[in-house]
């Protein structure tokens, strides 16, 4: 059974770092994500990364934020630096497996405010 279990969620001040971490298990995944969904918006792809660690990111989190995984633990990392109040919302780890099947964790929530 897959699971994927996301920590390091917080309250954090603008301009403060917090580090997601996506712990998985179950299968070996092709690719994995970041996913964010902030109050009354839709879910939005903030960044992702291949197995071969290539990496892209939306446009409002470059520069600040860096998503890295470690396949010996089967793990994804969203290292989040210069944090704002827009980057406030609930964070869910996302992985496609190699039968091209997606899994969600349950989210974590990102608080930034002073």
């Amino acid at each position: 059974q897959v699971q994927l279990l996301e920590s390091g969620g917080g309250l954090v001040q603008p301009g403060g770092s917090l580090r997601l971490s996506c712990a998985a298990s179950g299968s070996i995944f092709y690719s994995m994500h970041w996913y964010r969904q902030a109050p009354g918006k839709g879910r939005e792809l903030v960044a992702s990364i291949g197995y071969s660690s290539s990496t892209d990111y939306a446009d409002s989190v470059k520069g600040r934020f860096t998503i890295s995984r470690d396949n010996a633990k089967n793990t994804m990392y969203l290292q989040m630096n210069s944090l704002k109040p827009e980057d406030t919302a609930v964070y869910y780890c996302n992985a496609l497996d190699y039968h091209s099947r997606t899994h969600w964790g349950q989210g974590t929530q990102v608080t930034v405010s002073s």
